[in-house]
């Protein structure tokens, strides 16, 4: 993308025109700003049961033996996803829906794709939601997959939410709280006697 800004750089140096200059450096910041997006950064993996995304842990909802935690992911977040445990792809469905901003309660009608996941506890879903720009959400994973703690499982581009739905059993814990900051990978959701 950066070669696109050469022409510009070029045509400005011939003729000393400001806006072929202002044009190569907007795709010059442009180049930096998506870089900066699809970076992937080793992690060493966590303790228990890991955080699947980075950003902000946005709901934590206990219910009928098992808890839901949200992670909502602004642009300046990594976007990889990772596997919170190792587990094996029971199935995985993409479900259309709309773009309202992920962090909003209503984005449980946003465009997502469910992973249902088996574990030594049980049966685990992993969501991955679309935001208002994230309108692709590209999965590495296949059904019928084992995968390792911390692996890569898939992408959501531009800011967007990853659920986590696990058992919840007696003796565990949760470190986090709403509010919190995590790293996919790095950060502990849950602790415990149960854990995966």
């Amino acid at each position: 993308m950066s070669l696109l800004a050469v022409p510009f750089i070029f045509l400005f140096w011939l003729s000393d025109e400001a806006p072929f200059l202002v044009v190569a450096v907007l795709i010059l910041i442009l180049n930096v700003v998506v870089l900066l997006f699809f970076r992937d950064p080793e992690r060493r993996i966590g303790e228990g049961i890991i955080s699947p995304a980075d950003g902000r842990v946005t709901s934590i909802e206990r219910s009928k033996g098992r808890v839901l935690i949200s992670i909502f992911m602004n642009v300046n977040n990594v976007h990889v996803n990772r596997a919170p445990f190792d587990c094996h792809v029971i199935a995985m469905e993409h479900i259309p829906g709309g773009y309202v901003p992920a962090f909003r309660k209503d984005s449980d009608h946003n465009e997502r794709v469910v992973l249902t996941l088996g574990s030594r506890s049980g049966r685990c879903h992993l969501t991955q939601i679309a935001g208002t720009v994230a309108r692709r959400i590209v999965t590495y994973v296949e059904k019928g997959d084992a995968l390792s703690k911390g692996q890569r499982i898939g992408l959501i581009r531009f800011g967007s939410r990853v659920d986590l739905d696990v058992p919840f059993k007696s003796g565990m814990e949760i470190p986090v709280r709403v509010g919190d900051r995590v790293k996919a990978g790095t950060t502990t959701l849950l602790t415990g006697p149960g854990v995966p």
